[in-house]
């Protein structure tokens, strides 16, 4: 089956119940809305170096360093964007690589400096080696927003 995204106008018309029903809280769907106000201009994005698309798509507010990276490893083919910001991989990155647990994005950025150039490749690599650390306790239960 084939999907196709819908064009800026088209997310622009989602009334707000819609957004609530599929899940999306709203900090998550007014960020959404202000992308798609300068849609055109990051559809630019696409074209530039990494570093420049991440500051472009950073411009607009609800976009972080996180969301920047993970864009632009997809939408410019990013070998060096590293996801700074993420809740597990820092610690994934620096057991795998120094059996630390607990690093955090500095320690994550020292243990990939070797790799400069494919970092993210490389902490990709990793996620897909399973070499991450144990677990601690059980999985969170996932919450239903659309049941609130």
């Amino acid at each position: 089956r084939l999907h196709v995204m819908p064009d800026p106008r088209t997310w622009a018309l989602i009334p707000s119940w819609e957004w609530h029903r599929a899940g999306v809280d709203n900090k998550r769907a007014s960020t959404i809305l202000r992308a798609v106000r300068v849609a055109r201009r990051l559809e630019e994005a696409a074209a530039m170096e990494p570093q420049q698309a991440q500051e472009r798509l950073e411009l607009i507010p609800g976009i972080g360093p996180w969301t920047s990276a993970e864009t632009v490893q997809r939408s410019n083919g990013a070998p060096d964007a590293v996801t700074v910001g993420d809740l597990h991989l820092p610690g994934i990155v620096g057991y795998a690589l120094a059996g630390d647990r607990n690093a955090d994005d500095a320690a994550m950025l020292e243990l990939l400096a070797p790799y400069a150039g494919q970092r993210h490749r490389a902490a990709r690599l990793i996620l897909l080696s399973g070499r991450t650390p144990p677990r601690r306790t059980p999985k969170m239960p996932r919450g239903d927003i659309g049941a609130l």
